[in-house]
């Protein structure tokens, strides 16, 4: 079989089946119209976390919903395309279904690897943020083992249905104190964590060429040194936007739908 040529791409934060989307199956379709204008160029997808507002797996039930992105996810992996998904800090507890049933690797921390002869640091975000005792605490807390069992003793219908509630009241606080702090925005580049992180990654580890992360919900592509950058994907709520690396470019760019293509409201 002839390997495949061309491009690898990186997208996160579509929070799909989010209750604060006003058009939920809307931002879904928008994201299945990109994966469908890649995937004759595609080599490789890395999904970089939050792909799902919640997903948690039971022996024998998983969050209904998102069949046309786990459909295209499918079609895609059989076709050759590499689907690579990280966990984020809402869609934690993938474990065996998506590899089983679409052919992904999942990775539960940071990776570094080499795509298309340069070095990539990669990751969520939330692995190095190290800003809230809070935020650590529930994070190891979630990814505990013997948590995660306890928590699969619930009934589904009480579990989703809580995690849901908590997601929407979640991010209506983060957005209101965003309006006031303008959290959302780029911080500059003493004050965003992922730059500061990278930075000092950087200086014990200068072979790498790329940090890309998701979890800041901004844009953002900054000159580190002379051999590297850090990238932030953006998200699938306000922006759309995603990475692409050919080998010789990196670069940020948004989805734009053609003109017959309804706009998915996202927020």
């Amino acid at each position: 079989m002839e390997k495949r040529r061309g491009k690898i791409f990186f997208a996160s934060d579509a929070h799909l089946g989010a209750r604060y989307h006003k058009d939920p199956l809307a931002v879904e379709r928008k994201l299945v119209r990109w994966l469908d204008r890649i995937k004759d160029e595609a080599l490789a997808v890395w999904f970089l976390g939050d792909m799902f507002d919640y997903w948690y797996e039971y022996k024998y039930v998983v969050p209904k919903g998102h069949v046309r992105f786990l459909g295209k996810l499918a079609e895609l992996s059989d076709a050759g395309v590499e689907i690579h998904l990280f966990t984020g800090n809402h869609d934690i507890w993938m474990f065996d279904y998506l590899p089983k049933e679409i052919g992904a690797t999942i990775h539960r921390d940071v990776e570094i690897v080499d795509l298309l002869g340069k070095r990539f640091f990669l990751g969520h975000g939330d692995e190095v943020d190290y800003r809230s005792k809070a935020f650590r605490f529930l994070r190891r807390l979630f990814r505990d083992r013997f948590c995660q069992w306890l928590y699969a003793g619930i009934h589904p219908r009480w579990t989703f249905g809580f995690a849901l509630g908590w997601s929407l009241n979640s991010r209506k606080s983060g957005l209101e104190k965003a309006e006031k702090e303008r959290e959302n925005d780029y911080q500059g580049e003493s004050a965003e964590y992922l730059v500061a992180f990278a930075k000092s990654y950087l200086a014990t580890h200068p072979d790498i060429n790329f940090f890309i992360f998701g979890h800041r919900h901004i844009m953002l592509d900054l000159m580190l040194s002379r051999d590297c950058r850090v990238l932030i994907a953006g998200d699938w709520m306000r922006y759309f936007s995603y990475i692409t690396w050919d080998g010789q470019q990196l670069y940020l760019d948004q989805f734009e739908a053609d003109d017959s293509e309804s706009e998915p409201t996202g927020m």
